[in-house]
């Protein structure tokens, strides 16, 4: 294991090399690239860096140790500490996520429910809106289609971090286990007589990312333009202004009408595109390699359910990791970071055990 620091120990310091060289900051790309490799590496070398400050700290302690007491206790409380250093470089030698750096393009859809499920998808993207403000990212919504009473049939917003961010810390990274169908119970504001009732809806969560290259021929796009509408099929725009793109190799299809503008509707829409198509590459890169990313529900049906909020209990169940919480109302204003980390905690004793299976 420590062989391999020792040469991602040389590679960071040429990578420190190169960001101090001004010649690079020409070229924003390669700079942003650089950057994330370095920021990925940083808390690997400290961590070897100090754990091998330690070693030489306990050496002397224990030549010392036959002398006085003092150091006999100092080197046992620095054997401790190293060992936990040890611990800690080996989970951070667990191979990551290349996506993980990646900004966010989160689609939310209202599924079985009816007006409910919408409301529900509605509450659902304040709750992501608000996480991400609590996180200090910015949330911009590109396509929204809202139901007769204020919720969204369908809406997809594009989460992306401010500046670099430590490794870990971007929004596919603490969002990617969101995707998968969440499940609500409660009395709707359309019930008048008080029943309890189940509705889901669906979030697809999708790495939004410029170090992944993706083809898109012209030449496989079928472009139409239409007018825009809004709730009830009455219309918002005498222009058409609206897009819907179709790549014809894969059948994706995506539209946008949120803009004014055509021109703009046609960006936010190749944006979606680009995302879905990454996507459907990676999950294809996953089904040929084995079965090492958790599959995403694709399909808003109540059985794959992921999550449960139960609005009379004021619950919240992950249904994955086992996690319960009695804070609903604190969860849908944005306080979801226990529920993220607890994804993120079971996902990176999955990979611990796997590779303990492999070797």
């Amino acid at each position: 294991m420590f062989e391999s620091v020792e040469a991602l120990e040389a590679e960071y310091a040429d990578l420190e090399r190169r960001l101090a060289d001004p010649d690079i900051h020409g070229d924003q790309a390669a700079a942003r690239k650089v950057g994330r490799r370095y920021a990925e590496l940083r808390p690997v070398v400290a961590t070897y860096r100090e754990w091998k400050a330690t070693g030489d700290d306990l050496e002397a302690a224990l030549e010392l140790a036959g002398d006085d007491s003092a150091f006999r206790i100092e080197a046992e409380q620095l054997e401790a500490h190293r060992a936990e250093l040890a611990d800690r470089l080996q989970v951070l030698l667990i191979p990551r996520d290349p996506l993980d750096d990646s900004d966010v393009i989160l689609e939310i859809k209202a599924g079985e429910g009816g007006e409910e499920s919408a409301l529900f998808a509605g509450d659902l993207l304040r709750m992501y809106l608000r996480y991400a403000e609590r996180r200090g990212w910015k949330a911009e919504v590109l396509e929204a289609e809202q139901s007769d009473l204020g919720g969204y049939k369908d809406v997809t917003v594009a989460v992306k971090a401010r500046g670099s961010v430590e490794p870990g810390e971007a929004p596919y990274a603490r969002l990617k286990f969101e995707g998968g169908v969440h499940r609500v119970q409660r009395v709707p504001a359309t019930e008048s007589q008080g029943r309890i009732h189940t509705s889901a809806a669906g979030v697809l969560v999708l790495p939004e990312t410029e170090d992944v290259e993706v083809e898109i021929d012209a030449n496989d796009l079928r472009i139409d333009v239409y007018r825009s509408s809004g709730p009830g099929g009455q219309s918002v725009n005498t222009t058409d202004s609206a897009v819907r793109i179709t790549h014809i190799p894969t059948g994706v299809v995506v539209s946008c009408q949120n803009e004014k503008s055509q021109l703009q509707n046609k960006e936010s829409a190749m944006r979606i595109l680009r995302a879905r198509l990454v996507a459907l590459a990676e999950e294809a890169a996953a089904k040929e390699a084995s079965d090492v990313r958790r599959s995403q529900v694709r399909t808003v049906d109540r059985s794959e359910r992921i999550r449960t909020y139960n609005f009379p209990e004021n619950r919240i169940s992950d249904h994955r990791v086992g996690f319960k919480a009695y804070n609903l109302d604190a969860v849908l204003d944005g306080e979801i970071e226990t529920l993220v980390q607890a994804c993120v905690d079971a996902d990176l004793a999955a990979r611990m055990a796997s590779l303990g299976t492999e070797s």
